[in-house]
């Protein structure tokens, strides 16, 4: 059945206008006390240095920001990946009839939910990552890796020096944001009506099959729209790894404004590189949910 989209008109009114003049007012009563009474000295002339430069056999690079920014990338995707199949399997396991494994997976989800990402983040890197990586060999097989395999690393993950911090990173942060997949999950299995679980089993299915071929495609209508929102959060959540020093986006604004003392400009063009990152996945995410709900 298809829908006709309603045509939405938007006006600007007089509280519109109001709000947007004390923004702007606010914001140049800002810049004007860290003009006047901090003396700070803008030197915005700097910045595109930090974003490319010039290398004399390469052309025009990369430099410490953009790569940055790329380390982001790559952290919050491969995050993604792994999240999603730790929460589908939590998610899945907390819907099932076993009782086990409904405890196992509540017992994690609230357990993960419920401590801050940063010790979290400790937690792993200083004891269990230290723990594991030389038991299953990890940091020899990074260190012996033959140098075509580390170029592919380098791309798709890190360089081979920072791979273990890379790697350490990408499990955590998968852990903390599985459990709010886990959770996306099951809100959308629970949500589909239990007549339908019903008639699949009048079918003579095992529940395996009602899963697959009649729960979950009605189900997904339901978990993409929060799946696409979690990608966003992941891409925030991810500045948490800095203090494990993970050279993403935030981790080079501190380095970069230790090293020039360029508080502001620093700090604002990585503000903006974060919001075009995050309203971009925004906008896809949104175009993403419409679609589904016209669909229905």
């Amino acid at each position: 059945m298809t829908h006709t989209r309603p045509c939405r008109k938007y006006r600007l009114c007089l509280l519109d206008i109001l709000l947007l003049l004390l923004l702007v007012a606010g914001l140049s009563l800002f810049l004007w006390h860290v003009v006047t009474r901090f003396g700070y000295r803008w030197d915005w002339a700097a910045i595109p240095q930090f974003l490319f430069r010039h290398d004399p056999e390469e052309g025009w690079v990369p430099n410490v920001l953009v790569r940055g920014l790329f380390t982001t990338i790559r952290l919050s995707i491969w995050t993604t990946i792994l999240a999603l199949g730790i929460g589908v399997v939590a998610g899945l396991a907390s819907t099932g009839r076993s009782l086990l494994f409904r405890m196992l997976a509540r017992t994690y989800v609230e357990l993960v939910r419920n401590l801050p990402p940063l010790v979290l983040i400790f937690i792993f890197y200083f004891f269990i990552y230290s723990l594991l990586a030389p038991i299953i060999g990890l940091d020899d097989a990074i260190r012996t890796m033959p140098d075509g395999l580390a170029s592919v690393a380098a791309v798709l993950l890190d360089d081979r020096s920072r791979l273990p911090g890379f790697i350490s990173g990408v499990l955590t942060l998968a852990i903390y944001e599985g459990a709010y997949i886990a959770e996306i999950v099951r809100g959308g299995i629970e949500s589909v009506d239990r007549e339908q679980w019903e008639a699949a089993a009048s079918l003579g299915l095992p529940r395996s099959a009602q899963l697959r071929l009649v729960i979950l495609p009605q189900a997904l209508k339901i978990i993409i729209p929060p799946l696409a929102g979690q990608f966003i959060s992941t891409i925030k959540d991810s500045a948490i790894v800095s203090v494990i020093s993970i050279q993403e986006l935030t981790f080079q604004g501190l380095e970069l404004m230790a090293a020039t003392y360029l508080t502001f400009e620093v700090w604002i063009t990585i503000t903006l590189m974060y919001l075009i990152l995050t309203l971009g996945c925004a906008m896809l995410a949104r175009r993403l949910e419409r679609r589904l709900r016209w669909r229905v």
